[in-house]
């Protein structure tokens, strides 16, 4: 994440609201991609003063909720064969077992997976296909996606945006424990709301869903 962040500092802050946005649209959309890393490296960075926090928000925010809705329409016309596709390209990451955990997270929680699938890896990236696939409703997946989005975004850029302000603050002669301390202090800052999406994503999950789920339960 550290090389991540010296690579986003080389860049105009424009730039770096353009990269965040669009690595966070392309994972949304199904592409496994490190959004969650460009965040918070982007955050980290708007502490220094390289870049606007509320750009870089706004940026992950519009990034999260277009990309979703743009897997949300390709799993809609793509359907499940189209999920298995990008399962048998990253197999990895969506395999048959991770798509089966994701259905059985829709088939429980409903339009609840699209918000607190935000804040898992697996979730944040096949919540829009999976949607769509499942022909849940767009208006309430939209809702759903929209709420998810802007949480996530503000959320994660403003915590981590003060915290390493409060950090640099303090720590100015030791800046990489203000650093460390900052990463540290905003994955704390996530674990209730993680520790609510483990139960959209269970791991003991079948490699095969029994049935297909209801879309807009």
């Amino acid at each position: 994440m550290v090389d991540v962040q010296h690579w986003l500092a080389a860049l105009p802050p424009g730039l770096i609201c353009l990269l965040v946005g669009a690595v966070i649209g392309v994972e949304s959309m199904g592409i496994p991609l490190p959004g969650e890393i460009v965040l918070v490296s982007a955050a980290l960075l708007a502490a220094t003063g390289a870049v606007g926090p509320e750009w870089v928000a706004a940026a992950a925010a519009t990034g999260a909720i277009l990309g979703d809705s743009v897997g949300y329409a390709v799993g809609r016309r793509g359907g499940r064969p189209l999920l298995e596709r990008l399962g048998r390209r990253f197999p990895k990451h969506l395999g048959p077992a991770h798509l089966a955990r994701a259905e059985l997270s829709f088939a429980r929680h409903g339009v609840w997976a699209v918000f607190f699938g935000r804040f898992v890896a697996l979730l944040r990236i096949l919540a829009g296909p999976l949607a769509g696939a499942l022909r849940v409703p767009y208006r309430r997946f939209l809702i759903a996606n929209a709420a998810g989005g802007l949480v996530w975004a503000f959320g994660t850029t403003y915590l981590l945006f003060y915290l390493g302000r409060a950090a640099e603050h303090w720590l100015k002669d030791i800046s990489w424990v203000g650093l460390v301390l900052a990463v540290l202090a905003g994955v704390v800052s996530t674990v209730w709301l993680r520790r609510r999406a483990k139960r959209l994503h269970p791991l003991d999950a079948p490699d095969t869903p029994d049935a297909v789920p209801a879309a807009d339960r």
